[in-house]
């Protein structure tokens, strides 16, 4: 297999239906295959590989620029403010009411990055990899002659300051004193020194500055969930040169999948045909093709998709199974031409190998089944997903 994916790889110009066709049945994780394919699969690297190299220097070229105008700049500001009087004019003082004033660009940014924070702190708690330090931190970043404000010194001055207020999806507004953090909150984690920085801290920048430049979603709840086996992908490559970027390239593949997926997490296009209601419904469309008494069953309980296939699509099952396995299933989502016409199928599958135990339980007992999925066997789910593709 190795073998077949590096002749599609050697050429000049991948060609690209082989290229999907290997990847759907998984790829390996030898040599920095799996990192290589999703970039291209996610449409970052383009299919002539003489491109390559120039395309690479210039987007994280770009990207450094996004971390100086975005995390540099507002963090020396913020340093050089109150060091001498005279430069704070009324437009750049805090209470200057105006909308476009930077101060108040600034506190809106940072009700943005708590919300992030305190999210990708909590990534897949049960793997040590992103509390640990990154090989390759941000040397712009943390270079020691810096005085500026970091990322993560906003958030621990911000919420020391305020209370942090976490909004979810459907708009109820929780507020939580910060001295009543969860116990696995800032405490919990071991700061590590100056000139270290975890890998959660990298995902955090990388929504941070994807939040700002695109301020008609900025960020919501579980787009760390994909970002995160994007990120862990990349930044375990086994090659090094590509493991030193991996927060470029996790950027930038992480914007173009969320360009396809995006969708999902507009709650005003819930209803429209590319919102995630549609998906839904197709997933019990679908369901009642292939299986229709299953499909009457969930009907006649009052199952609606929306109780589980809301978070199984929008966040690609990345909270459903262990990291590898998403990685797997991941593999046949990026392959699939038809973009996540294939989720729906695996969505379809993985109510059908439950079938049995669905058909017998009450409601409760099939809630809890469909909110944490007994199966953990994701070939099982895959092979038997195919199965309904190719019954088509």
């Amino acid at each position: 297999r190795i073998a077949d994916f590096q002749e599609v790889l050697g050429e000049p110009t991948v060609a690209l239906t082989k290229l999907r066709d290997l990847c759907f049945s998984g790829i390996p994780f030898d040599g920095g295959l799996r990192c290589l394919c999703w970039k291209i699969l996610l449409n970052y690297l383009p299919l002539e590989k003489a491109l390559w190299s120039s395309l690479l220097k210039k987007q994280r070229d770009l990207y450094s620029q996004f971390l100086k105008e975005m995390i540099i700049q507002p963090g020396i500001a913020k340093a050089n403010l109150g060091v001498s009087r005279e430069d704070v004019t009324l437009e750049d003082h805090p209470l200057n009411p105006n909308p476009d004033s930077r101060w108040n660009t600034y506190f809106k940014d940072n009700e943005v990055l708590l919300q992030i924070d305190k999210d990708v702190r909590r990534l897949y708690p049960d793997m040590a990899f992103f509390q640990r330090p990154t090989d390759y931190p941000c040397l712009l970043i943390l270079d020691p002659q810096n005085e500026f404000e970091t990322l993560r010194k906003r958030v621990e001055q911000t919420t020391l300051k305020s209370q942090t207020v976490a909004r979810n999806r459907s708009g109820v507004t929780n507020v939580s004193s910060p001295h009543k953090m969860t116990p696995n909150s800032l405490s919990e984690y071991q700061v590590l020194p100056n000139g270290c920085e975890a890998h959660w801290e990298v995902v955090e920048r990388i929504l941070f500055i994807y939040a700002k430049l695109n301020p008609g979603i900025a960020y919501v709840q579980g787009m760390n969930e994909i970002v995160g086996p994007l990120y862990y992908t990349f930044a375990t490559d086994p090659n090094s040169e590509w493991k030193e970027h991996a927060e470029a390239d996790t950027f930038f593949c992480f914007t173009n999948l969320m360009a396809e997926i995006r969708d999902n997490f507009i709650k005003s296009l819930d209803d429209s045909q590319c919102g995630i209601t549609y998906k839904m419904e197709k997933v019990y469309s679908t369901l009642k093709e292939k299986d229709v008494e299953l499909y009457l069953k969930l009907q006649e309980q009052n199952i609606k998709p929306q109780f589980f296939a809301f978070r199984w699509l929008t966040l690609l099952l990345s909270q459903e199974f262990l990291l590898p396995d998403v990685i797997r299933i991941w593999d046949s989502l990026f392959a699939d031409d038809k973009r996540f016409d294939f989720l729906l199928l695996v969505c379809c599958a993985m109510l059908t190998l439950i079938r049995d135990q669905l058909l017998e339980g009450d409601f409760t007992l099939n809630m809890r089944l469909l909110q944490d999925y007994p199966i953990s066997d994701v070939h099982l789910i895959l092979k038997k997903a195919k199965e309904l593709q190719d019954s088509k």
